[in-house]
């Protein structure tokens, strides 16, 4: 189906079942321990080796030999496979900027080496244990700020029709200098962790040539194209399967090394082989969000109308890397006739840097909403209205080219008022409730909404039964739902008479988990496919397919019904692309972020107390599910202004907190109170859903509310994330 002009009425306009708060109806399954990951597929195949992963020692330089004699000897140990047995690295994997495995160079701290297989894992850790590595150590580049000395300039947008180096719309530079009122400061954010639950985990199993992979992956059809690549074998003989993942955050969007070297095992074992990536592993060895020097300056008339806008950001990757895309978002979210961005990418040593919920946006508001306090501050305005006053209906760089819906405002104000806004003091460190220090902060938060192709079949069985297959993944997200949700409002049956299956390669491709792209994308390809077996059904019960309709399990027209079930079985297949409606018109979602915080006056311990987020992101397909998505968004954006951070130790190349003991994330106890509200502008542009992606949209702008409520209660303005109480201790009012 091509989607290339809005969406009129249709099906999923009835609302009886889309739109309604549902529960998961995978919730069964996860909450009796039955819904089986990666790792856990016992039955999947007979006789699993267990696999473990070595990894490098260093984080620059070469393998000089490996002697692992000793370890292939111990017991239960069934095979070895080591990097120095292949001459070069194997193939990158489309979507890898580091080779996963093969050849002596090391170019990041843990890079896999070697994987031992055995009969249990005890025995195969202990067998890892007795390999002995020898290194030349090369000298690398660890420290971004020593490397940002010499970083480059990246295009901001490399599928413009001319990148640049440097975006400018008018003057900036002379704007800025006339403007009466300015802000001109550096922020920082730190590398950040997945840090997800379940660890990167596969099984693989070979038949003759065909290899089949049980893994834990968000981009089915992508990872099928990149494992096929890396092992060199051909598409149609690897199928991969997904169908629980325990949490990605776009980690899991690209093949990690425990799929290519589970299959490297069990080729050379002989065996299905099992591998999880071991905690520390899952840090230095995978992705994560890369840090940031930004600079933003504002110039604004005295009544705070913006005047000139620069938002630029210094990022490290490895070599062929890509920068964190940190000003994105500021060429959209507010108006200014006067406008600069740019990029610049350090080149490191460090472990790849890539897609990390929201990437671009959660950093880059992070900066840019608390460079908007700080004008607020000097222009003596509420920082609500000053965001007011400089919002925009149209693209600023494109006067032209309209948001297809942007509510922003409504969500400010309605933000404000649920909050309590209007009681926030305006000068810092005014308000005490016992030994705590109280501020309110907030910010705007933005994410654009994209628009993948997606896929899906149906099948209708001669019990009138409904089954969804897709190779869409659901990351605890929430999509079986709503792919149920789907097909049930299309078809006009109950919720419990369609079963959905997920994450397998055999299905039809879908958008896939990332981008908070995969909810409107992934109904609107199944919504593609009920639309074929509707036309379908109705042709081969004799009906005008343009007259029927589906509700309670049967077909109608006019005065004639025949239960739904009489058409079956049939089966449908179909998908959604795209037309030009997004060039044409701007897509985005957006949010209003409202916190309180409390600062202990004795130790600097900084408490959040509230949080309220209202969404504007289309129609809601399943309330329920995405109130959670956003919470859980606010929570990840409460560890990033509060306490994530990688550490690097600049001399050797490596995060040093490379566990969950010391890479600290938020737990239930740091979050007493959270709240979301939904407006309800179901956006026709966006798809025959009318929906927009909302589960990263919850994370943007989210740090920089928290850093704004903590300048509000103690007066201190900590520009460098995260905000830790050694950052502000000593600055904080004198206790009287």
């Amino acid at each position: 189906m091509k989607f290339d002009t809005p969406a009129g009425t249709n099906p999923i306009d009835q609302l009886k079942v889309v739109g309604r708060p549902t529960d998961r109806i995978d919730g069964p399954l996860k909450t009796t321990g039955t819904a089986s990951y990666a790792y856990e597929r016992h039955d999947v195949v007979p006789k699993q080796a267990y696999g473990y992963i070595v990894g490098a020692g260093i984080a620059k330089g070469r393998i000089s030999s490996m002697d692992t004699r000793e370890a292939e000897q111990a017991p239960g140990v069934l095979a070895l496979v080591t990097t120095l047995e292949h001459a070069k690295p194997l193939p990158l994997g489309k979507m890898n900027v580091a080779h996963l495995f093969g050849g002596s160079e090391v170019a990041h701290y843990h890079q896999a080496i070697a994987l031992v297989v055995a009969e249990s894992f005890e025995q195969a850790r202990a067998a890892a244990s007795l390999i002995r590595t020898s290194y030349a150590r090369s000298d690398g580049r660890f420290d971004l700020a020593k490397a940002a000395l010499t970083a480059s300039y990246e295009p901001i947008d490399d599928e413009a029709p001319n990148p640049q180096d440097i975006e400018r719309v008018g003057d900036f530079a002379g704007a800025f200098a006339k403007a009466p009122v300015t802000v001109d400061q550096t922020y920082k954010t730190p590398g950040e962790s997945h840090a997800m639950m379940e660890p990167f985990a596969t099984i693989a199993a070979w038949e003759g040539e065909k290899l089949t992979v049980w893994t834990s992956n968000q981009m089915i059809a992508w990872s099928k194209a990149s494992l096929a690549k890396i092992l060199s074998i051909k598409p149609e003989n690897l199928r991969i399967d997904s169908p629980f993942i325990g949490g990605g955050f776009g980690g899991k969007l690209f093949v990690r090394a425990d799929a290519v070297l589970a299959a490297l095992g069990a080729k050379k074992a002989g065996r299905p082989v099992k591998v999880a990536m071991q905690r520390p592993l899952m840090i230095n060895n995978s992705t994560h969000r890369p840090a940031t020097i930004q600079h933003v300056k504002l110039g604004a008339t005295r009544d705070g109308r913006l005047t000139a806008i620069h938002h630029s950001s210094t990022s490290s990757n490895l070599p062929d890397g890509g920068p964190e895309v940190a000003v994105q978002q500021t060429k959209l979210v507010y108006a200014a006739p006067n406008r600069e961005y740019w990029l610049k990418l350090a080149v490191t040593d460090l472990p790849e840097g890539n897609a990390m919920r929201a990437p671009g946006e959660a950093p880059g508001l992070m900066a840019l909403e608390m460079a908007m306090d700080e004008l607020a501050e000097k222009l003596a305005m509420d920082p609500v209205e000053l965001r007011i006053v400089n919002d925009t209906l149209v693209d600023p760089a494109k006067p032209e080219r309209r948001f297809s819906q942007r509510h922003l405002v409504e969500c400010l104000r309605t933000g404000a008022d649920r909050f309590g806004w209007s009681r926030r003091q305006a000068k810092p460190a005014q308000v005490r409730d016992g030994d705590w220090l109280v501020g309110l902060g907030m910010a705007v938060g933005f994410r654009n909404n994209l628009l993948q192709k997606s896929a899906a079949r149906i099948k209708l069985g001669g019990d009138g039964k409904l089954t969804v297959e897709t190779d869409m993944t659901d990351i605890g997200t929430g999509t079986y739902t709503i792919l149920a949700q789907t097909a049930a409002e299309m078809l006009g049956v109950p919720l419990r008479d369609v079963a959905v299956k997920l994450g397998d390669s055999d299905f039809p491709a879908s958008a896939g988990s990332g981008g908070q792209w995969g909810a409107n994308n992934a109904t609107a390809g199944l919504y593609a496919a009920c639309v074929k077996l509707r036309e379908t059904v109705a042709q081969k019960l004799g009906f005008n397919a343009g007259e029927v309709t589906f509700a309670d399990g049967k077909v109608s027209a006019g005065n004639r019904s025949l239960p739904l079930a009489q058409a079956g079985p049939l089966t449908a297949e179909d998908g959604i692309e795209y037309g030009t409606l997004d060039k044409e018109y701007q897509q985005s979602t957006f949010a209003g972020h409202f916190v309180e915080v409390g600062v202990d006056v004795y130790t600097g311990e900084t408490r959040i107390r509230r949080m309220l987020a209202v969404c504007d992101a289309g129609r809601i397909i399943n309330p329920k599910s995405a109130r959670s998505q956003v919470i859980g968004a606010m929570t990840m954006g409460a560890g990033a202004a509060l306490m994530e951070e990688l550490a690097v130790d600049t001399r050797f190349g490596f995060f040093v907190n490379h566990d969950l003991a010391s890479y600290e994330v938020p737990v239930h106890a740091d979050i007493p109170h959270q709240e979301v509200i939904f407006l309800d502008y179901p956006d026709d542009k966006s798809s025959p859903m009318k929906a927009k992606g909302v589960g990263e949209l919850g994370i943007c702008g989210v740090g920089a509310a928290i850093a704004n409520a903590v300048y509000n209660a103690t007066g201190v303005r900590v520009r460098d994330y995260p905000i830790t109480l050694d950052k502000h201790l000593e600055k904080l009012p004198a206790i009287v």
